[in-house]
């Protein structure tokens, strides 16, 4: 049988083959059974008529008489004819035959057996006589005392029978092909269907794909799930397992133990992941998606959804049968972005000093040309104070350096919005085992959505960032003077982020998401309420291995703000 043949072709050969050697089995089985009834029932009845012969008055007295010859030769004749027999041959104990439908045979011996019925036993056998091979049954002619006086023997020949028999060969070889053409049909059918569902392919060419969309499905650095039409996932690689959090696969090998066989793992619900709300209704509406961001509690997945369809059927005339996700992992990636927002913010810092120092610089020139060197000095003196009073103030109120310098970054971003910036720190920052990339992803996106949210607001535009750390907690408060949130979306922005960019802004709705899923990592708390704008207040508890416990340092700075020139 050919590798090429697919399964339908090889189930409709093997199952023709089948039946037509079933058919030419029943068909003989019938053929021999019928034959070997036709034999039993003609013994029966041949001994019945044998005996009703060798029972009747008329052929005891003719076997007692002078010329039993003239007396039973037409009675045999005529029992012969009535009864659709090919002979009846009635003899003396010396097997001297008196009838025969030969005429020219009456006189001679009896060819055949008969000393079971000179015993007194009347039997039946298949023997050749001068009309060839028959089957006959021989009784014996008795008188009052038992005594055998003659002998009765009835026959048909087996000629006759096979005739008989051959007039139901065309009910036996009906049935036959009745069988034949059912089983040939069935065998259609259901080839028709196993061609549509594997596609026209062969065993071992499912075979092969099979081990080869295994690998594939180990070996890809993306997680693929499918899911099918009721919500289960029936299908999913390692990645998506480690995404995700489902059990993990095995691999699947073939067993070289006879008769074992491979084992499917059922379908997975997707009530049994802990997804979150937004990744869990996307997998289960099927909904096509592109790149979508959703968050879990640790990890960034970017994720791509489309229906699953059969290959070389228009998309259109078809029913899907599930849906294919494949996820990314971007949690890194966003780490990076973070750490770049954070360069580029010192950056713009770096930059808008720079501005600020060269305009301050002119001005010293200007002043210096003008031959009004007592006031260029005051106002150079004047500026570094002011610089270094800033550093000094940032300095001494946030004791995490990274966060030091990223506040300085926003203090030059929030001149150039025209925000005043206001920072106040209580306690220290160090004690309690928070890593600098936490606080600048905490922080950093709370004050530039804040800044955002104050530069699209009224006059006086305001942004306060208030770090207070006791003994068990850091409380981290960001108010501004935008707008606020409205009560009734407090839910969504939790769940889903938040941003005060336009719509298809780059990283638009990542800010609070990233803010969120920091916080619930750490163990902490997110809240929003409501003063002038909007306030965001975090708090995170004690990271760090336990230590003594720092009393409460009183604020060691006065607000510090930027107002725009």
């Amino acid at each position: 049988m050919g590798h090429d043949l697919s399964i339908a072709g090889r189930l409709f050969l093997t199952n023709a083959l089948f039946i037509i050697a079933m058919t030419v089995f029943v068909g003989t089985a019938a053929f021999v059974d019928a034959r070997d009834r036709s034999f039993v029932e003609a013994k029966n009845r041949m001994l019945a008529v044998a005996t009703s012969i060798a029972d009747s008055p008329m052929v005891l007295a003719a076997a007692r008489s002078d010329d039993p010859t003239g007396i039973l030769q037409p009675y045999a004749l005529r029992v012969t004819a009535d009864g659709g027999l090919d002979f009846i041959t009635i003899m003396a104990p010396d097997r001297t035959r008196w009838t025969h439908p030969t005429a020219s045979e009456i006189g001679r011996p009896y060819i055949g057996t008969v000393r079971q019925a000179l015993a007194g036993e009347p039997f039946s056998e298949v023997t050749t006589g001068t009309l060839g091979p028959s089957v006959r049954a021989i009784v014996p002619v008795t008188d009052e005392q038992g005594a055998v006086l003659g002998l009765v023997a009835v026959g048909v020949t087996t000629s006759n029978l096979s005739i008989a028999l051959s007039a139901r060969l065309p009910a036996v070889l009906a049935v036959a092909l009745i069988l034949l053409a059912a089983g040939t049909l069935a065998s259609w059918i259901i080839g028709r269907y196993l061609s549509r569902v594997t596609l026209g392919w062969g065993p071992e060419q499912l075979a092969q794909l099979f081990v080869y969309y295994d690998s594939v499905l180990h070996s890809v650095r993306e997680g693929l799930v499918l899911v099918d039409l009721s919500g289960k996932v029936v299908l999913y690689n390692d990645q998506a397992a480690r995404l995700l959090g489902a059990p993990a696969r095995s691999h699947a090998r073939p067993s070289s133990r006879p008769g074992a066989r491979a084992s499917v793992a059922a379908a997975l619900s997707l009530d049994r992941l802990d997804l979150p709300p937004g990744l869990g209704a996307l997998l289960r509406s099927g909904r096509a998606a592109v790149d979508e961001i959703h968050l879990t509690d640790t990890r960034v997945l970017v994720v791509s959804q489309r229906p699953a369809l059969l290959p070389g059927v228009r998309r259109n005339q078809q029913t899907p049968m599930g849906w294919v996700a494949t996820i990314r992992d971007h949690t890194d990636l966003q780490n990076l972005g973070s750490e770049l927002q954070s360069t580029r913010t010192l950056s713009d810092a770096l930059r808008a000093q720079t501005h600020e120092h060269a305009n301050r610089l002119h001005t010293i020139v200007s002043l210096m040309e003008l031959g009004r060197g007592a006031e260029a000095l005051d106002f150079a003196t004047k500026d570094l104070e002011f610089s270094q009073k800033l550093t000094d103030d940032m300095t001494n109120s946030v004791d995490e350096p990274v966060l030091s310098a990223l506040l300085m970054g926003k203090f030059a971003q929030a001149s150039e919005l025209g925000v005043l910036l206001s920072v106040e720190a209580a306690g220290s920052l160090s004690d309690f085992g928070l890593s600098a990339q936490d606080l600048v992803t905490v922080v950093g996106n709370l004050v530039d959505n804040a800044l955002d949210a104050a530069a699209g607001g009224d006059a006086p535009r305001t942004v306060h960032l208030a770090v207070s750390a006791t003994g068990d907690a850091v409380a981290i408060e960001v108010a501004d003077s935008g707008p606020g949130v409205a009560p009734e979306a407090v839910t969504d922005i939790l769940q889903r982020g938040y941003s005060t960019k336009e719509p298809g802004a780059y990283g638009r709705g990542l800010g609070l998401a990233l803010v969120r899923q920091t916080v619930k990592r750490l163990g902490g708390n997110l809240s929003i309420t409501r003063r002038v704008g909007a306030v965001f207040t975090v708090t995170l508890p004690h990271q760090g291995p336990p230590g003594p416990v720092a009393a409460t340092e009183p604020a060691r700075a006065q607000p510090t703000g930027v107002a725009h020139d």
